[in-house]
């Protein structure tokens, strides 16, 4: 049984990267930047996603996002108080998007084609194992954690830390009520992706949000749309 388990598991996933990598060719054929946020719930992904769009779009970026949840249209209909076209994937009690989710809700997303986009935005299902296996063909994996989740949330989930392209610690206004040792957690986030470019924030204040949005125009103006793999 294990072995047919895992037979399986390989195929699903195998499937997933063929159809994650056509989609990698189609965001580079149209010049748009794809991310993929991931965290657990409660994080804040979705007021910094929020704070993100409506900021970008004040300095006329073309800016549009697809959004990941188990049930409702919470977060869709909140996002698209930025102005931006938002649109919802339910997932039905699924753990995590996969590119056939993605495939199938760019297909039918009336009015909202690829090239007329400089910045999509996947806010996938709040979880920090399931997404972490799935390539949704995106140029730039972000693994956000809050200063209310504790500073070894990296070592706990290493296989998404070390996965992503970039990490941003939001919630930065709550740092010093929390007791949240800055320090620490900027190590252990290192210590699982050596490197990695971290972002401080509060979408609250602003705070942190110059420097990311600056890093969202490098990446996007930097190379190969296309070329982001897992």
């Amino acid at each position: 049984m294990t072995t047919r388990i895992v037979e399986l598991r390989k195929g699903i996933l195998k499937k997933n990267d063929e159809l994650a990598a056509g989609l990698r060719g189609r965001y580079g054929q149209a010049g748009v930047l794809v991310l993929n946020l991931v965290s657990s719930p409660g994080t804040g992904k979705t007021a910094f996603l929020e704070r993100t769009l409506r900021e970008l779009r004040g300095r006329g970026a073309r800016v549009a996002a697809l959004v990941g949840d188990l049930e409702t249209d919470n977060d869709a209909r909140r996002l698209a108080a930025s102005g931006a076209p938002v649109r919802q994937i339910n997932t039905h009690g699924i753990c995590h998007l996969d590119a056939e989710m993605i495939d199938k809700h760019l297909a039918d997303w009336e009015g909202v084609e690829l090239g007329g986009l400089d910045y999509l935005f996947i806010e996938n299902v709040g979880n920090l194992v399931c997404p972490s296996s799935y390539d949704l063909g995106e140029k730039v994996r972000v693994a956000l954690l809050s200063v209310t989740e504790g500073e070894d949330k990296p070592l706990k989930y290493p296989t998404l830390f070390n996965s992503a392209d970039a990490a941003v610690i939001t919630k930065m206004d709550l740092a010093e009520p929390c007791g949240f040792d800055r320090e620490l957690a900027l190590r252990n986030i290192n210590e699982i992706r050596p490197g990695i470019r971290i972002f401080e924030t509060s979408s609250k204040t602003g705070a942190g949000m110059g420097k990311w949005l600056d890093y969202l125009a490098a990446e996007r103006a930097g190379g190969d749309l296309g070329s982001g793999k897992r």
